[in-house]
């Protein structure tokens, strides 16, 4: 079984997409009577009109994960267009601590993937409450990120998004360090394809993109995290070992200690399988470094 904890409009699209994968049966918990229930019943009609036989229910008792596979965590509060992640920090610390302990408590041997912003502070706030071993809690922005980054790289060349690979680490926020000397365009790096500074734009662009979706529609993004926890949920239950951008906590990978933060890992049934240490450039390390600088300086500003 998955569970959902939170069913709002990050929830709800994280639902849509796992029942679309049929990789198990669905729990839908939430606060608010009733929502969670229609979100279950919704999705299960529409189930049934696709043929996916799994049972998708709704909850407001944390009892009702027990015996999940996977928790995802997307419960908390939403930034709003003047708000930065870390705005939200006090606000989600309390949240998550108070969903850790319900997990610890009915979902003890679970594997937890958070979106709650900011990301990798709540992640390391959720490896510190449940006292879970770090490769079973994950944070999701990873495939957002290079995602939105796909996205440009390959509107600006005329290209399908699926020539176009590339990696991010760093925080979910604004220091996150995009990598475009390890992106490719059908094999061939973005550099021999466009000039410096159309990446440069680019980049910035991704950075800012969910500020943009907020400041367009009034509420930040729901379908493309929907989409990249739904892949993230799959390489656990299926045990696939890809490689995906996860914020893990850190013990001496890339020289970082007691801090979650994103970098390259296989993702499989034992949640995260092996982090990758790439190779990075000096330029690349002082960026990571800034990252590491800003995340700790976020954690320190956790309510005790």
């Amino acid at each position: 079984m998955i569970t959902i904890v939170g069913t709002g409009r990050v929830g709800g699209s994280i639902a849509f997409q796992l029942a679309l994968k049929g990789l198990d049966d669905l729990t839908l918990l939430d606060i608010v009577p009733g929502l969670p229930q229609g979100e279950a019943l919704d999705l299960s009609h529409m189930c049934a009109t696709l043929g996916i036989d799994i049972d998708i229910r709704g909850s407001n008792d944390y009892r009702d994960m027990s015996g999940s596979q996977v928790v995802v965590v997307p419960a908390g509060f939403t930034r709003k267009a003047d708000m930065t992640r870390l705005d939200l920090l006090k606000k989600n610390a309390e949240v998550i601590r108070s969903v850790a302990k319900n997990i610890v408590e009915y979902a003890p041997n679970s594997k937890v993937i958070l979106t709650t912003n900011p990301l990798d502070v709540m992640t390391y706030l959720m490896y510190k409450t449940t006292g879970f071993p770090r490769n079973r809690v994950m944070g999701f922005s990873g495939p957002l990120d290079t995602g939105r980054f796909r996205y440009l790289v390959a509107k600006e060349l005329g290209v399908s998004v699926s020539s176009v690979q590339t990696m991010v680490i760093g925080e979910h926020g604004d220091s996150m360090v995009l990598l475009p000397r390890l992106t490719t365009v059908g094999g061939k790096p973005v550099s021999e394809l466009l000039p410096a500074e159309k990446i440069a734009k680019l980049m910035e662009e991704s950075k800012k993109s969910g500020a943009e979706i907020i400041k367009l529609r009034g509420w930040s993004s729901n379908y493309a995290p929907g989409a990249g926890v739904s892949q993230m949920v799959e390489a656990v239950v299926k045990d696939t070992r890809a490689i995906i951008p996860t914020s893990v906590y850190l013990e001496g990978e890339y020289g970082i200690k007691d801090i979650a933060i994103v970098v390259p890992a296989a993702l499989g049934s034992n949640g995260v399988e092996k982090i990758i240490e790439l190779n990075l450039t000096p330029e690349e390390r002082a960026a990571f470094e800034k990252s590491v600088e800003v995340l700790r300086q976020a954690v320190a500003q956790i309510p005790q």
